[in-house]
């Protein structure tokens, strides 16, 4: 192991690496546990792409990383289209994001491959929805959503607007595994450049509003905080709140500017209560009616609303997507658009009420695994179905099929369009939320994550998971395990240890228990995080006279006994 890393250090003392890469190396000499993280490993694509630390090393975001990449792929894309080949390239605000792009806009050119290139910042939905407007054949967008501000990524999007996935995905790792870093073809073909910005954002926008307007009169009465956490969503939100008739939104001005340092925030991630904390508290200044924060790419959104004692209540993605659905679900019910021939789609990981809610309208509901990238492919493969709307409990959501990422622009303008007409009718977003508890079940759901870094970190989270895999507990606290579903090997144990089905899913690192009482507890490495994440999923009946305060904080000290039973 040794010899091998040294070899591949010395590989990048010499040409083509220039002579700041060479400094760096001799600097990083110092620390040799840094050294060896930054060269021990290449980096991979996982459920959002490629992501990781910037730096130099073959473990680290750079131009060098990010050019074998594209000269992989551009070999890839000159195999599998025939004449002219085209790629849109969008980047966020992070820092280096607009260097990089334009190291890798250079690299395509240099291949002959035309490039519309983004002139600023701006985020994955619009660069999906692009790919698919201008009929280009891959897209990238340079980002690492919410990661700390020394990460930066690489996503790969495919001519249907969506991530790309098996098996393409592999054939494409593999032609990257092939190319060597002295065969990147770097020098600009700047004719086959092309800068793009305003006439695309104007499309995009009418994109937006067409996919996320419901009916309502009373806009202009609804008051909005909003925040962009210093990410792209400021180059699309308050222009399409606007042109849908908002006129009272506000938005937090010291978090305004794009800015990679991420300065006011802990996070710049709106599944954090810390990332809207400014804006909560300038709601409050204002008393307005809803809050919403998104990430730096502008694919999650953080949503708080008021309560029943008129405090902002922060929802988590579960809650956000239920409520979404249920509203865009009953729209399509008013204006009887409903046949059966729609579909809602999540994942494996997110709440089982947003089944419920589908199937309660007579239509098709499809999961999928974790990673938006599954639901855009879902899309794809269903063309004969109208895909209205789904999510991750991770924050994202996707209204319709002209996007094919998760998309918190269109997804700001429909919780808008939910709290504005909750007013409208005499009530409010929170009780369309408890509308749903009364109808389809009480949910509650926690993630917890544990970080472990490097090399010695993801071998940590390769025993927990083996742990859990190879040494499944019996009962968890007074409950038995039901059903053991494994991803990895694709099967489901139901009745333990008795019986086994197959899972219709590619293979995947997740563990699910499924205990008596209809709890459920998810197991899995996160594919863009060095984390391993535990998804705690418990429920109850919601009584007409109960309210959601009651009954979540029974559901609380259920999941409060399982973290403890867990020994978390």
């Amino acid at each position: 192991m040794k010899k091998k890393l040294e070899s591949k250090i010395r590989e990048w003392l010499e040409p083509p690496f220039d002579k700041s890469t060479h400094l760096a190396i001799s600097k990083l000499r110092e620390n040799s546990e840094v050294l060896e993280d930054a060269f021990y490993k290449d980096l991979e694509f996982g459920t959002g792409g490629m992501r990781g630390i910037m730096g130099v090393g073959t473990n680290r975001i750079n131009q060098y990383t990010l050019g074998k990449t594209t000269q992989g792929l551009s070999d890839y894309l000159k195999k599998k289209f025939k004449g002219e080949i085209k790629t849109v390239i969008a980047y966020d605000c992070r820092k280096n994001s607009k260097s990089l792009a334009r190291k890798v806009a250079d690299v395509f050119s240099a291949n002959g491959i035309k490039v519309f290139l983004y002139s600023d910042l701006r985020s994955t939905p619009q660069l999906s929805f692009t790919v698919r407007h201008l009929k280009a054949n891959c897209g990238i967008v340079l980002t690492a959503s919410h990661n700390p501000p020394e990460y930066n990524g690489y996503k790969v999007y495919w001519e249907d607007g969506g991530q790309i996935v098996p098996p393409q995905d592999q054939e494409i790792i593999r032609q990257i595994e092939k190319t060597k870093f002295d065969k990147i073809l770097s020098k600009p073909n700047d004719s086959l450049i092309e800068i793009i910005g305003d006439e695309l954002d104007k499309a995009f926008i009418d994109a937006s509003l067409k996919l996320g307007l419901l009916e309502t009169n009373l806009r202009s009465n609804f008051k909005i905080v909003f925040t962009s956490l210093h990410g792209t969503s400021i180059t699309a939100v308050p222009q399409v709140l606007k042109n849908a008739g908002y006129n009272n939104v506000n938005i937090v001005a010291a978090q305004a500017k794009p800015d990679g340092n991420f300065p006011t925030v802990k996070s710049p991630n709106p599944e954090e209560p810390e990332a809207l904390k400014l804006a909560i508290e300038e709601a409050e200044k204002l008393n307005a009616d809803i809050v919403i924060g998104t990430d730096p790419d502008s694919d999650r959104l953080g949503v708080a609303v008021r309560d029943l004692d008129n405090k902002f209540y922060l929802l988590n993605g579960n809650q956000t997507m239920a409520v979404m659905t249920y509203y865009l679900l009953e729209n399509w019910k008013k204006k009887n658009n409903l046949n059966g021939k729609q579909f809602i789609a999540s994942t494996i990981v997110s709440s089982p009420m947003i089944k419920k809610i589908a199937l309660s309208y007579g239509i098709k509901y499809m999961e999928t695994l974790t990673g938006f990238k599954w639901i855009g492919k879902l899309i794809k493969d269903n063309p004969s179905l109208n895909f209205i709307g789904g999510g991750e409990e991770s924050f994202g959501y996707l209204v319709g099929s002209e996007i094919r990422d998760k998309d918190a622009v269109t997804s700001t303008l429909l919780a808008c369009e939910i709290g504005a007409h909750s007013k409208q009718i005499g009530k409010s977003f929170y009780n369309i939320l408890e509308t749903c508890y009364r109808k389809f079940g009480a949910y509650k759901e926690r993630l917890i994550s544990f970080t472990q870094t490097g090399k010695e970190g993801a071998k940590k989270i390769n025993e927990m998971m083996n742990s859990f895999r190879y040494n499944s507990p019996k009962k968890l606290g007074s409950k038995k395990i039901i059903q053991i579903d494994d991803y990895l090997i694709s099967k489901r144990f139901k009745p333990l240890p008795n019986h086994k089905v197959n899972i219709d899913l590619p293979k995947s690192n997740v563990i699910i228990y499924k205990l008596e009482d209809n709890s459920r507890i998810a197991i899995r490495p996160s594919g863009t995080e060095p984390k391993i994440k535990f998804y705690f999923s418990v429920n109850s009946k919601m009584g007409e006279n109960e309210s959601w305060k009651e009954v979540e904080q029974k559901l609380d000290t259920k999941i409060n006994k399982l973290i403890e039973t867990l020994n978390l």
